[in-house]
């Protein structure tokens, strides 16, 4: 029992401290990725920690087997460069004992692993489609941010507002507005030459405003100076407005993530349809790489001498990614169609269960023997 409080306690260390590295780098480019998309206007600034915070547990279904197999390869390549494993083994720890050890452990991360594969996965997707069907009620006053020159339209308008107030009564009011629309996009129907110039609005005051006759979304200005001109030349007008509204166009649609990720598990267990059998037998499949990594993991870590622990890292995180990668591979092809379903995943978790027993038995592997006396 000491053995095994000991071993849990520096395996379930090391897997939460590589979690929480791999897992802050995960983060830190996908918030790149969101605040790129928040400066461009696709998405609202004040949505992206949310965003962050529902996509948490997808991060963790491909981190933490990840940093399971590399915590125990750590801690026992560990315990063999600083001799424990020899003393363990010389006093009656085998290996089979130490894998019976290492699954047992294994229950931990299995259990965990379970909560966020079954159910918060499917929860945080669910919260991420709706924060994405409500960005595509804003229009681009909404994304704005203050102090910043932004495009829209594929880049036919550039907008810029110095502030934002949102007070209470108050909504969503921009002051200090700059708009450089094209011609073209406003007035098709003008000359060519004269839609290529730009038109360009300052406004006091800038909201959007909603037409219930029409449907349309309209900016609405008050106290708007318009120019028109060709650049580089003196052929211009100016025109000033108390009141003057330009129609916003279409939101941005997001592409929806399958179905199937959002839907709860008992759903799917209900379910004939072959992407829902795809995405059950996925879900489940998540779990089931704890204890076939630990299998791999307990015989990959012995290592000779003057190797060093690190030496078996690099091969581990090519077997695991071969590993995800043919899971991911074979959920595509039950939900295509192209595999029987109750053929399903689980030949590849057979596959690596002999591969584990062949690394167990691999004399090759077998560097580190209990000591004759």
């Amino acid at each position: 029992m000491i053995i095994f409080r000991y071993l849990g306690r520096q395996i379930i260390q090391v897997t939460a401290a590589v979690s929480m590295i791999l897992l802050a780098v995960g983060l830190i480019s996908r918030f790149i990725q969101y605040l790129g998309q928040a400066v461009s206007g696709e998405i609202a600034s004040d949505v992206l920690f949310l965003l962050m915070f529902y996509r948490l547990p997808d991060f963790l279904l491909v981190i933490v087997p990840l940093a399971f197999l590399l915590g125990i390869l750590l801690v026992y390549g560990r315990m063999i460069e600083d001799n424990e494993m020899v003393i363990l083994m010389n006093s009656g720890i085998s290996q089979g004992r130490l894998l019976g050890l290492t699954l047992l452990i294994s229950t931990v991360v299995f259990l965990f692993m379970g909560s966020v594969s079954l159910a918060l996965a499917p929860w945080g997707v669910r919260n991420v489609e709706q924060i994405r069907s409500n960005q595509e009620q804003l229009t681009e006053l909404d994304l704005m941010i203050p102090g910043q020159f932004q495009t829209f339209g594929g880049g036919s308008r550039a907008t810029y507002t110095e502030s934002i107030n949102s007070g209470q009564g108050v909504g969503r009011r921009l002051e200090n507005v700059f708009v450089a629309l094209s011609r073209e996009q406003e007035s098709p129907e003008e000359d060519s030459s004269d839609a290529s110039a730009p038109r360009i609005f300052l406004a006091q005051v800038a909201r959007p405003v909603f037409d219930d006759q029409t449907g349309a979304r309209l900016m609405r200005m008050e106290n708007v100076l318009q120019y028109d001109g060709i650049p580089g030349t003196t052929e211009f007008s100016i025109a000033q407005f108390d009141v003057h509204s330009l129609l916003l166009p279409e939101p941005t649609r997001f592409e929806p993530t399958l179905k199937e990720g959002s839907t709860r598990t008992l759903a799917l267990l209900d379910s004939d349809s072959l992407t829902d059998k795809a995405e059950l037998q996925w879900r489940v499949s998540i779990i089931l790489l704890i204890p076939v990594l630990a299998l791999i993991a307990v015989p990959l870590s012995r290592v000779r001498p003057r190797e060093g622990r690190y030496s078996r890292l690099i091969p581990a995180v090519i077997l695991y990614a071969t590993y995800f990668f043919l899971l991911q591979f074979a959920r595509d092809a039950v939900s295509e169609g192209d595999l029987d379903p109750r053929v399903g995943l689980w030949p590849i978790h057979m596959l690596f269960v002999l591969i584990g027993g062949g690394l167990h038995y691999f004399p090759d592997f077998g560097a580190l023997r209990p000591a004759k006396v």
